[in-house]
């Protein structure tokens, strides 16, 4: 199966921006719907944004939706999170996730998983 890496977090001010990116070795990443998802300490893990195998449906959790965008290249094994305008509430280890057959905001439907990559906004 496919194996997942994210990179791109760091320390930023509120209302900057910032793009994850996720990489999948070992298998092709085009044959599985990609998630994102979050979790702050003391938290759990919650939804942020998914797409479908072939990057035609995406869907948002409320909190992101009109800030953050979702993509995906499947010629590089790659899907990316776009952050704009981020906010001290968007403070979280970010995770890239992977499945098999259709894109779910439930976090339990995903067995597949990158170790993470912290994202801290400051006000």
């Amino acid at each position: 199966q496919v194996q997942l890496a994210e990179s791109g977090g760091g320390l930023v001010q509120a209302g900057a921006s910032l793009t994850l990116s996720c990489v999948g070795s070992g298998h092709d990443l085009e044959n599985y719907a990609v998630g994102w998802f979050r979790q702050a300490p003391g938290k759990e893990r919650e939804f942020v944004a998914t797409i479908s195998r072939g990057g035609a449906t995406t869907s948002y959790a409320d909190a992101v939706k009109g800030r953050f965008n979702i993509s995906r290249d499947n010629t590089q094994s790659m899907a990316y999170l776009q952050m704009n305008s981020l906010e001290s509430d968007d403070t979280a280890v970010y995770y890239c996730a992977a499945k098999s057959g259709w894109s779910n905001s439930n976090p339990a439907r995903f067995d597949i998983w990158g170790p993470g990559t912290q994202v801290t906004v400051s006000s």
